[in-house]
């Protein structure tokens, strides 16, 4: 059974265990909460949407490096932010970001706007990321309604059926709102996330450890593994594709890539020429007079989206003339030349260049 009345949970006890634990576990040192901004903790929970603390603190570290204020990220051009975001996936974050930072310059004078409605207007800032950084940058009470919470919160009060539904998602975030306190909202905020990331984890919780376990419903009951629950019909499609590595034979240290359009899958990113079927890819092979008898077709190898799985052929061509397969969009990278390019290109240009 739920929670008799998930919106009257006791508030103080709540946020007294929150802040107790973070003042004793809480993960102070993470490199954005050192001499916190609102801009810092913008870029951390932009790069935190679907990707791991761990996985993240480099990718920051050389983010903050190259672009360490607003005016620095609005100045820059989309080919110089999608390049310091190279390998870190879901790139349409990265586009936001910029085009958020040049509206920003435009519209706000440069500062990180402070309240609820400017910064929602903004592309790739949703109300949760908004209430970060209202919180953790400015230090006003705002709530928060990650993955991290949701999990937390569904498991509290044991909540039925899973949290995306539209009536979940008002019911939880109305449970937030109450729950956050006027002072040190930050702090309790940053305790959310923290015991979502390393206690309140999807499997196997450590609920021995956690600060709520006394007053947790779905604790009590014994079906943590059963909550929150997962989409209804979750299963994620797979797509097929054919990658053409193309290289020179005139330099093998160089290789052809394509700027994929501003939006869509790696929008703006440079990969390899990519292809729905065999039959395109040498279609397209034969109209630029590359040489198809010593294609080379490599195992096929897997990619995983949000919404589904690439699964994708590598085929190497070699061609001596660089006219034939010159593109407006395309160019020939070589070693030690940077782009801004995807996972899967990163790794098959590192596979090749060792073989």
């Amino acid at each position: 059974m739920p929670h008799e009345n998930p919106t009257q949970i006791e508030t103080l006890s709540f946020q007294q265990a929150l802040l107790g634990w973070y003042d004793r576990y809480g993960r102070k040192n993470l490199p954005w909460k050192l001499e916190t901004t609102p801009y810092k903790v913008w870029v951390s929970e932009t790069m935190l949407q679907q990707t791991q603390v761990n996985t993240v603190i480099p990718y920051f570290f050389r983010f903050m490096q190259r672009f360490p204020t607003l005016e620095s990220l609005s100045a820059a051009n989309q080919d110089q932010v999608l390049q310091h975001w190279s390998g870190l996936g879901y790139y349409a974050r990265a586009r936001n970001l910029h085009r958020s930072a040049r509206l920003i310059a435009d519209h706000h004078a440069g500062e990180m706007p402070a309240t609820l409605e400017q910064l929602t207007a903004l592309p790739g800032i949703g109300r949760s990321t908004a209430g970060a950084i209202l919180s953790l940058g400015y230090g006003k009470c705002a709530a928060i309604l990650d993955g991290n919470v949701k999990r937390i919160l569904s498991r509290y009060v044991n909540l039925e059926g899973w949290p995306g539904t539209a009536a979940n998602q008002r019911l939880l975030w109305a449970i937030s709102e109450r729950l956050t306190p006027e002072k040190q909202a930050g702090d309790y905020n940053q305790a959310l996330m923290d015991i979502g990331a390393t206690v309140c984890t999807r499997t196997h919780p450590d609920c021995n450890a956690c600060p709520l376990q006394s007053a947790c419903t779905a604790h009590q009951l014994q079906c943590t593994d059963r909550v929150p629950a997962s989409k209804p019909g979750s299963s994620i499609p797979v797509r097929k594709s054919w990658m053409l590595i193309l290289r020179n034979n005139g330099d093998d240290n160089a290789f052809y890539l394509e700027k994929r359009p501003g939006a869509g899958l790696w929008g703006g990113l440079w990969v390899f020429p990519c292809f729905d079927s065999e039959a395109d890819m040498l279609t397209w092979c034969r109209q630029r007079r590359i040489d198809i008898s010593q294609l080379e077709l490599l195992p096929e190898q897997r990619h995983t989206f949000t919404h589904f799985r690439l699964d994708y052929t590598p085929a190497i061509a070699w061609t001596s003339s660089l006219d034939g397969v010159q593109e407006t969009s395309g160019c020939w990278l070589k070693a030690g030349e940077a782009l801004a390019i995807p996972a899967p290109v990163s790794r098959l240009l590192t596979e090749i260049t060792r073989r």
